[in-house]
């Protein structure tokens, strides 16, 4: 199978913004002091559909931008489990959001095992098929009401960029869900049809 690829060129005199979970952490603290967990938690949630990110790379982004000196960590005692740790944005690290901010081209990446195990859809059964696209659903399913949550629950306190976000996501969520509904017969039938090629 020979597969075509056409290069993607970024506008010309455009800088690229690289949104990394450190800056991420900054905006987030922009709006008030969190812990590692907390951060988390808003990761799994209004951030969930568009940047993942675990404590893996959370503590450790947060450890950089406090040697930075972009954030203040103070530790909080808490009777039987360890300190706690709450991390504030300084002066610096909020001019450092800003600079972020003012790059013209931040990049939209999609990384997803499901298109690229759809990829390979000729060298599956049709029963491994619609496993994958079950659960594919079931995860657009996940995600609309995670919208709805949001749309029933908070987001008109949300700034505009926010619920700019929450809207691009449900529309992007949406489309994928009609287009698996509209399009998965052709995976079923480029099966069938490498069947019946190979005899």
């Amino acid at each position: 199978m020979i597969v075509c690829i056409a290069p993607i060129y970024a506008p010309a005199g455009a800088q690229r913004i690289i949104m990394d979970v450190k800056t991420v952490c900054l905006g987030m603290l922009d709006a008030g002091e969190a812990s590692g967990y907390d951060l988390k938690k808003h990761f799994e949630s209004t951030f969930a559909h568009f940047f993942a990110a675990g404590y893996g790379s959370i503590y450790p982004a947060l450890s950089s931008l406090a040697e930075a000196g972009l954030v203040d960590c103070e530790e909080i005692p808490q009777e039987g489990k360890p300190d706690r740790k709450v991390y504030k944005i300084t002066a610096a690290g909020h001019q450092h959001l800003l600079d972020a901010l003012t790059q013209p081209a931040p990049s939209h990446k999609v990384r997803s095992e499901f298109l690229a195990t759809m990829c390979f859809a000729h060298l599956m059964t049709p029963e491994q098929i619609e496993a994958v696209l079950e659960s594919r659903i079931k995860d657009i399913d996940r995600y609309m009401s995670m919208f709805h949550e949001f749309e029933t629950t908070c987001m008109e306190e949300w700034p505009d960029g926010m619920r700019f976000v929450c809207g691009f996501g449900k529309a992007m969520t949406e489309a994928m869900q009609k287009y698996i509904e509209e399009n998965k017969h052709m995976l079923t039938q480029q099966t069938a049809a490498s069947r019946s090629a190979s005899g």
